[in-house]
């Protein structure tokens, strides 16, 4: 734990006291997004002080080129950029011609920020004390409409608490913005336009390269003591700019407030030659509602999302926080609304890692996704790979691959591969691997057949492919080999033998065989119309199969586990116990020379093979692999802690479970990572879900059947949840001393508990 600032509340995420240092980790946490576009916690008045200033609107980016010391054959020409948006939230504050600014206030009292998450609000409020001595009490509210999904909402209040005062508020819009990340320090926008009209603003602008146009907007009105008041402003414009000035004389413990309205519309949604009056449209549509009607509307929103995805915890308010905050900020980042976007790795909270889809997308958040939701949303997630495809087989072409091959991108935004790391771009080749994993687990939970025989077919031909070719015969082992890789654990690169690798390898051709025969027997026209696009032959399928059953996995008969590469028994095999603590974390203490020669482990690998496929070991299996990895793990990413949360738990080893849970729930309300002022791990929250679902409450299909093992950590009093499972809501609670099952839907549901048969009635409450 390195931050502890955050007091503990079941609802909100809430800091209290202003601290300087404390900024930047805040504009992350506080972050807000509403799936279409989404901002850090700035704040809306000036502020002088280091500051990470970040709005982002969804599927919009920039091909930043490459920059590498030494150019490889097929490597990543562009490495896509997040972009920083056009600000529309900032408020400019002058106190008798004196700039309101947190960083240079001679005094701050009382200063509280809140993210409500059960409302979907943040606030702010405190007294402060200006260089010209006068002390004013300022509170601020805002939101992104989860109902009009293109508007965002501030309500800024200022009251002069020691004397009358010139209070003027100056809204503005300004794209003059840079990236926080840029490799050349590149122009990202190309400001086309600036107007204003009647309290609007509008700043059209497109993003050099990639030529997306977007209108950025605002609308203000202004009040005392809640009265609407007329003021005509002082306008001032520029080439990338446009502010608003309303200048009031306030009196002592006056209210003045402004309610400002403001977002984007993208050329994806709107005819970019009509952006302003289809802008005026939103905005009209926005201020007719007015302030308290929208947040009124937010709150019902997010009433619905967490009736379904909420997760209550009972005894443990760290714990209930933790969960709350993953699933909040999933639901801001994507919503399933528009099959053109994906879950970035930081969502709308920072701009790390670039890209908008990593296999976290597929290994992780689908399964949040269809039990939480819709099961159309997850299958708009593998849709979205679909799509792709073509995408896929020319970034295998670029390594040398042919006959339709496929390596999808470890980052993508269009399907193209956009990563600029050659150790992840080159070797980092299990993504693959997720994909079809992906497409199998939603058939597995779903029921839902269809999506193979339509698109998801295509998609495992050209992954077999892939594998296929990517396998090396050697003579010296009789086996087939996959040379070069590097597996979900980082720290390890370009070595041979990844076990995840070869394992997950030889499953997906399995599974493409598989998948090949249950659509040639009962889909004939879907058949038909693949293998003749496809071209597959009776001899390709036997050639894959050789390779199959024929993967080498390295195993040690002294440790009776299977390796993580070749090589692991080579290491100097010292516990992270034993590490010097004040070495912690190596990525930022040690070489990456060092780095890769140690036996520690970034995250979950040969373990996250066992959690895809369970089934296939046995519980000593992994109790055996699991002590003899975790010791050597040092979990320094975000994916890794949930994986040996589920594990753990799995293994009846509840204090491990509970332990690994608060770390990867409060990964970043701790900043456990040392590095949450660059935002939010939003893609691993899932997996926080998965921790509690899967892990505390064993939940699995088996054989058609949902499953459950439910385990409670002896910190909690009780837990619930619910998932929707094939169209019909079932909730699960548990405590100290029983299970009960409630059913919302049409017919009964039979279900295992701890293996045995237990049948639930609609509206009906079973106790095991």
């Amino acid at each position: 734990m390195n931050l502890d600032y955050i007091i503990p509340n079941a609802w909100s995420i809430i800091e209290e006291g202003f601290n300087p240092d404390q900024v930047k980790a805040s504009e992350s946490l506080f972050s807000i997004g509403n799936g279409a576009m989404g901002q850090r916690a700035n704040f809306e008045e000036a502020y002088s002080g280091p500051t990470f200033q970040g709005s982002y609107i969804a599927g919009v980016y920039y091909p930043d080129k490459t920059r590498v010391g030494w150019w490889k054959n097929g490597y990543p020409e562009y490495f896509a950029k997040v972009l920083n948006a056009p600000n529309w939230i900032g408020i400019n504050v002058l106190v008798n011609n004196e700039q309101l600014d947190l960083f240079n206030s001679k005094s701050i009292k009382n200063f509280r920020r809140e993210l409500n998450m059960k409302e979907g609000w943040l606030s702010r409020s405190f007294v402060a004390t200006l260089q010209n001595d006068v002390e004013v009490e300022v509170s601020t509210k805002r939101f992104l409409s989860l109902d009009i999904d293109e508007v965002g909402a501030i309500d800024f209040n200022v009251k002069p608490l020691n004397t009358d005062a010139e209070i003027t508020f100056q809204p503005y819009l300004d794209s003059g913005i840079t990236n926080e990340d840029t490799n050349w320090d590149d122009k990202f926008w190309d400001t086309l336009s600036v107007s204003h009209e009647n309290n609007q603003a509008f700043i059209q602008a497109k993003t050099m390269k990639t030529d997306f146009y977007t209108c950025t907007f605002m609308e203000s009105q202004v009040f005392i003591d809640g009265k609407s008041v007329i003021i005509e402003p002082n306008i001032k414009a520029d080439a990338n700019y446009a502010s608003f000035s309303y200048r009031h004389k306030v009196k002592q413990n006056e209210i003045y407030a402004i309610h400002k309205f403001g977002g984007y519309l993208v050329d994806r949604n709107h005819d970019k030659n009509n952006f302003v009056n289809e802008a005026k449209s939103v905005l009209a549509k926005a201020t007719r509602l007015g302030f308290s009607e929208l947040l009124n509307n937010q709150k019902n929103a997010w009433s619905k999302i967490w009736d379904m995805s909420d997760i209550t915890i009972e005894g443990d308010v760290k714990a209930q926080q933790g969960i709350r905050f993953n699933i909040f900020h999933l639901n801001q980042t994507y919503l399933g609304t528009d099959a053109t976007l994906n879950i970035g790795p930081k969502g709308f909270t920072g701009e790390k890692y670039g890209g908008s889809t990593y296999w976290d997308t597929e290994a992780y958040c689908i399964p949040f996704y269809m039990a939480t939701k819709d099961q159309s949303v997850a299958r708009m997630l593998l849709t979205y790979r679909y799509k792709h495809l073509e995408k896929a087989i020319e970034n295998a072409q670029k390594l040398g691959f042919k006959n339709g091959a496929a390596l999808y991108p470890m980052v993508t935004m269009n399907g193209e591969e956009c990563h600029n790391e050659w150790e992840i771009t080159f070797e980092e080749i299990h993504r693959n691997g997720a994909i079809a994993f992906a497409i199998y687990n939603y058939y597995r939970y779903t029921g839902d057949y269809s999506y193979i025989p339509e698109m998801g077919l295509e998609v495992l031909i050209g992954i077999a492919r892939f594998w296929h070719q990517r396998a090396t015969f050697s003579t010296d082992k009789n086996k087939y080999v996959i040379l070069g890789v590097t597996g979900p654990n980082e720290y390890e690169n370009n070595i041979n033998n990844n076990w995840y690798t070869n394992y997950i390898a030889q499953w997906c051709i399995n599974y493409a065989l598989e998948s090949i025969e249950k659509v040639r027997e009962g889909y004939e026209d879907d058949y038909r119309r693949v293998s003749g696009k496809t071209k597959i032959t009776h001899e390709e399928l036997a050639l894959w199969k050789k390779v199959a059953d024929n993967m080498y996995f390295p195993y040690s008969e002294k440790y009776n586990v299977y390796l993580q590469q070749d090589g692991f028994l080579d290491k100097e095999l010292i516990t992270v116990a034993d590490l010097d603590k004040s070495q912690r974390p190596i990525n930022q203490k040690w070489s990456w020379d060092r780095i890769l020669r140690s036996p520690y482990i970034k995250q979950a690998d040969t373990l996250q093979g066992m959690y895809f496929f369970e089934d296939q070991f046995t519980t000593e299996e992994l109790e055996r692999h699991f002590d003899f990895y975790e010791p050597y793990t040092v979990h320094e990413s975000s994916l890794s802690p949930c994986v040996h949360s589920i594990q753990a738990a799995k293994l009846d080893r509840m204090e491990q479970a509970y332990t690994f849970y608060l770390r990867t729930s409060r990964l970043d309300l701790d900043d456990y990572n040392h590095e949450v002022h660059e935002g939010l791990h939003i893609t691993s929250m899932a997996g926080t879900w998965m921790s509690i679902v899967e892990g505390f409450g064993g939940m699995r299909v088996k054989n058609d059947t949902l499953t459950f093992e439910p385990k409670i950590p002896k910190q909690w009093k009780g837990y619930s949840f619910k998932v929707n499972f094939r169209h019909q809501i079932l909730k699960v609670s548990v405590n100290q001393n029983e299970t009960q099952f409630e059913l919302e839907g049409d017919t009964e549901l039979q279900i295992l508990v701890n293996g045995e048969s237990v049948t639930i009635t609609p509206d009906g409450l079973v106790s095991v």
